[in-house]
């Protein structure tokens, strides 16, 4: 047998050992779905957010239970009920090497409803009336009223550069960000390459304000298939999976290379009921016209409410990786209402208040939803698709990605949707005043209220609650609103969602599960090999 040379030998032990380290800094993690464009403002989807979080950093951080925390804000106080100021970090560096001031915190308030696609992020900046630059780290935002929740809003302010974003529109952003020409943030990692619907590179920000994280590149795969995503972390291709499907747990569990980390989300699954005069999407079941929408009955909606089995969809549908609720907050939101309870399924009452309402052999319409957003969502849509034909409602099940589902439901083109919501800022108005507030784009409320819902009584205790500086006040506000918009039954609450990720445990390590499902991977630390 040949024999190296001692020379050899090093340097083949030394390449060896160099590219061990390379490859332990880097992370791939295989993900459900990535982001629509690499613009933050572009839309407020969840999955969205959660990858720019990478690129990108937010005036004011959640942190792991959606506690604020200060970010590119160091600390922030109301100045008076209209106005309030912030004390910008020191120091910071955008991935250009350009310093970040309050002139890049104004651009970006004032380009979100100038480049917002089509689900808006403009929720997000809907009470500021005007920024003022006090100096160039600090900044005064005043608000069109009081506005007490204003931080928990910032949360999802990203902060662009106002140099590399200068001057883009609609039209134009998304090419500008998606080629990385403006994907310049202060965030821990550096915009390599997007490939929609397939991959996310990211490098390492070494001079990041709060210290490099573990990771030199890391890889976010888009797989929006779950048995292909699992398939792929055995094979050793993936480091870690973000939601493991339920029916994979135990098996995972068990397995001593792998190990899963489980946390109840603030994410609600829902069924949004069209209000409208001429709903898009249901007729009789020969297909004719019915005489008017029978969504409009308050016994019609109280019969698909009895129709639904909760306790199945968490159990069944969800295969236990959810909880049955009847509020669109769960219980660790400020402004939950513990005084509402859960109702059982009644089927037999159900087809009663059919046939009262005026149809006993019901109608036909089409539930959309969506299958790749949220654990258990394409097969909570079909169960409830088989749940209403018991009261004589012929269901069409159309699941679909949400990139197709939300520009869809934003025109008006659907009349029975199914999806989640998570009340990512801690605080139920955020939640209430989009979905259960009228149409009011004057007051920039009931931005996602396509359904022409309107309930004087629930505008009045949002518009109250949004400029109430007493908390105690505001909490009871708000589960007033919450208990009314919830007797009306436009929309119907569901079942909490929760999630689990599974990883290689000689890879990766996850000391913190966050609430709002957000995989991050600054927030990984390397695993025991």
């Amino acid at each position: 047998m040949r024999r190296l040379s001692p020379t050899f030998a090093l340097a083949f032990g030394l390449s060896t050992a160099l590219a061990g380290a390379a490859s332990a800094q880097n992370l791939t993690i295989g993900v459900r779905a990535g982001p629509d464009s690499i613009d933050p403002h572009f839309t407020a989807s969840g999955t969205h957010a959660e990858a720019l979080k990478h690129v990108f950093d937010t005036l004011v951080w959640s942190g792991d239970q959606l506690q604020l925390e200060p970010g590119l804000a160091e600390s922030w106080r109301a100045v008076d009920p209209t106005t309030w100021e912030f004390k910008l970090r020191r120091g910071v560096k955008f991935h250009d090497g350009s310093d970040f001031t309050a002139e890049d915190v104004k651009f970006s308030i004032e380009r979100i409803p100038t480049v917002s696609g089509p689900n808006p992020t403009t929720i997000y900046v809907r009470r500021v009336k005007e920024t003022r630059i006090v100096d160039p780290h600090t900044i005064q935002i005043v608000t069109e009223g009081p506005a007490p929740t204003l931080p928990n809003d910032f949360i999802r302010l990203f902060i662009v550069s106002s140099k590399a974003a200068a001057g883009l529109t609609k039209d134009n952003a998304n090419e500008a960000f998606n080629t990385g020409r403006a994907a310049i943030g202060t965030g821990p990692f550096k915009f390599v390459s997007w490939t929609p619907k397939d991959q996310l590179v990211l490098e390492r920000n070494d001079a990041y304000w709060r210290g490099p994280a573990a990771w030199q590149r890391v890889v976010r795969k888009e797989i929006p298939n779950d048995a292909a995503r699992v398939a792929q972390l055995r094979a050793g291709q993936l480091d870690m999976m973000v939601r493991t499907p339920a029916t994979d747990v135990p098996g995972m569990t068990r397995d001593p290379k792998l190990a899963v980390v489980k946390v109840d989300t603030v994410y609600v699954f829902y069924m949004e009921l069209d209000m409208r005069d001429k709903p898009p999407q249901i007729t009789a079941k020969d297909g004719s016209a019915l005489p008017k929408n029978p969504f409009q009955d308050a016994k019609v909606r109280e019969a698909v409410d009895l129709a639904i089995d909760r306790d199945a969809l968490a159990e069944i549908a969800m295969e236990g990786l959810g909880k049955p609720v009847n509020q669109v907050v769960t219980s660790n939101i400020f402004g939950f209402d513990p005084a509402i309870t859960v109702p059982k399924a009644n089927v037999q009452r159900a087809r009663a208040l059919m046939g009262e309402a005026g149809y006993p052999n019901g109608f036909k319409v089409v539930l959309s939803f969506t299958n790749d957003r949220l654990p258990g969502d394409g097969a909570v849509g079909t169960t409830l698709a088989q749940m209403l034909a018991r009261i004589g409602i012929d269901v069409q099940a159309a699941g679909q990605p949400g990139a197709v589902l939300f520009p869809a439901r934003t025109r008006g083109d659907l009349s029975m949707v199914m999806s989640g919501w998570g009340t990512l800022t801690g605080e139920a108005n955020y939640t209430l005043s989009s979905l259960a507030h009228s149409y009011a784009p004057n007051l920039r409320l009931g931005a996602f209220n396509w359904r022409n819902y309107k309930n004087e009584q629930v505008d009045k205790l949002l518009e109250d609650a949004a400029i109430e500086m007493d908390e105690g006040k505001r909490r009871t506000q708000l589960q007033q609103a919450g208990a009314q918009f919830r007797a009306d039954r436009s929309l119907l609450p569901l079942a909490a969602v929760s999630s689990a990720w599974t990883l290689r445990k000689d890879k990766v390590s996850m000391p913190k599960p966050r609430v709002d499902e957000d995989t991050l991977a600054y927030d990984l630390k390397p695993g025991t090999p």
